[in-house]
């Protein structure tokens, strides 16, 4: 079949590993001769790139695909593509389920888009979610940003957390080589980029994989190494990575990132629990003292760094007292920014069958309670930029306020100011903070003088 003048539509949920496959699939596209379509409806190729880490973002695929499944008895030689989490966790399943599905591919699949699409084209119903070595992806993402990039350094995930899906569907690490990442940072240097996030499902586990040693006995390629190797790169002006586990996040790494002067001083480090026992049911490999050891050696090195995390309410058998000492961690350390959520049973894990699971209202109430918690203690960490000139990288135009554009400073706070955003986009530019909330900033742009 044809690919000139053919329309396509993706739709990316989840995680920023998600966004990232999301753009490579583009590229992919776009090299076949696929053109984007804003309006799905529009598009004679559908992919849904998906998530199960929740309950509600699993739903919401399949009400997106019944639309879909709907228009292809109207238009048959629509193409529906379901990629991702959701995808490697169902497999023929889905097919079932949704028999109007072309195509199903897991995240390991991504750079096989083309071939894959070849065999829906050939006239066949394929689904590809047997684990494979991923392949060097040497497409070019079609990005959704101009100023900022996200680069895969490691797929995969070798941890077994109790409640997470994402080690069976995401498959085992794999380590891209350090040629290879500086490759793709090197090009996307060129082509104008000011900043980029290295990115893995557990980014410090990076290197393991790869061969080769120390005399000392430590592996020769490490998160710390690579940003080392990686921080010359021209036209790049700021590095940030994501995301940490607290297992494996070292002092060297902290030491790096304090004496490298483009990687940003802002931490992603889930904690998940504040209380020992559920972190140990959780198979998190730390305790809440160790945690709290890392954020004061961030301090120390860094006494301005941000720090967010994720957290997770209800998990089986949580008791008061220990959703209390989670309130205590996140009280004790003053998190500029948390993402947290109640627990969701997820297929295929461990903790989705024990007995002592709580009910919704539990879980909703433990939930808001924390919330409003992390409200008040991200305004209190705002306090400190009140006043501040901040550099902040423009990225886009305020949609709420045209007057205005936005970005981010080095500690990912977003920032909004006044002006034009044609001359400012991609530019870092100082700026006076005039006003402070919990999860954002706004500011005055300073003049630069011209001697």
């Amino acid at each position: 079949m044809t690919t000139s003048s053919r329309r396509y539509h993706i739709t990316t949920f989840g995680c920023q590993m998600n966004k990232a496959d999301s753009e490579r699939m583009a590229g992919i596209l776009e090299d076949m001769g696929f053109e984007w379509s804003e309006d799905p409806n529009q598009a004679d190729l559908i992919l849904y790139n998906t998530c199960t880490i929740r309950d509600n973002a699993e739903h919401k695929v399949y009400s997106y695909l019944g639309r879909q499944a709907k228009r292809k008895h109207e238009q048959p030689d629509l193409t529906i593509v379901v990629s991702g989490c959701v995808a490697q966790q169902e497999g023929e399943a889905l097919l079932r389920r949704v028999p109007e599905l072309d195509l199903v591919m897991g995240p390991q699949h991504t750079n096989r888009l083309q071939d894959l699409l070849q065999q829906v084209f050939d006239g066949n119903q394929v689904v590809a979610t047997e684990p494979v070595h991923i392949m060097e992806d040497i497409t070019k993402p079609r990005r959704d940003s101009t100023v900022t990039a996200w680069v895969n350094v490691i797929y995969g995930c070798n941890e077994r957390c109790t409640y997470c899906v994402v080690p069976n569907v995401r498959g085992v690490e794999q380590s891209r080589t350090p040629e290879a990442i500086r490759a793709e940072i090197e090009e996307i240097g060129r082509l104008g980029y000011k900043e980029v996030t290295l990115l893995g499902q557990n980014i410090d586990a990076y290197g393991r994989d790869l061969p080769g040693v120390t005399p000392e006995g430590r592996h020769l390629h490490t998160l710390t190494d690579l940003l080392y190797y990686v921080h010359d790169v021209p036209g790049i002006e700021r590095i940030r990575f994501a995301t940490s586990h607290p297992r494996y996040f070292t002092e060297r790494l902290i030491k790096a990132c304090a004496e490298l002067p483009k990687v940003c001083e802002h931490f992603h480090i889930p904690f998940q629990s504040g209380d020992n026992e559920v972190l140990k049911r959780m198979s998190r490999g730390y305790t809440h003292e160790k945690y709290r050891r890392i954020i004061d050696t961030i301090r120390r090195y860094m006494p301005d760094a941000s720090i967010s995390a994720d957290a997770i309410v209800g998990f089986p058998g949580e008791t008061e007292q220990q959703f209390e000492n989670t309130l205590k961690l996140v009280d004790d350390i003053g998190f500029d920014l948390l993402n947290t959520a109640a627990y969701s049973p997820r297929p295929g894990t461990p903790a989705a069958i024990w007995d002592e699971q709580l009910s919704e209202e539990i879980k909703s109430d433990r939930l808001q309670q924390l919330n409003h918690l992390v409200g008040i203690k991200a305004a209190e960490r705002s306090q400190r930029y009140m006043g501040r000139t901040e550099e902040v990288l423009v990225e886009d135009q305020n949609t709420k306020d045209k007057t205005q554009v936005m970005g981010r400073i080095r500690g990912n706070r977003l920032t909004f100011f006044t002006g034009d955003i044609n001359k400012l986009k991609g530019k870092l530019v100082q700026v006076k903070i005039t006003e402070v909330r919990a999860f954002s900033l706004t500011g005055e742009e300073i003049p630069v003088l011209v001697c």
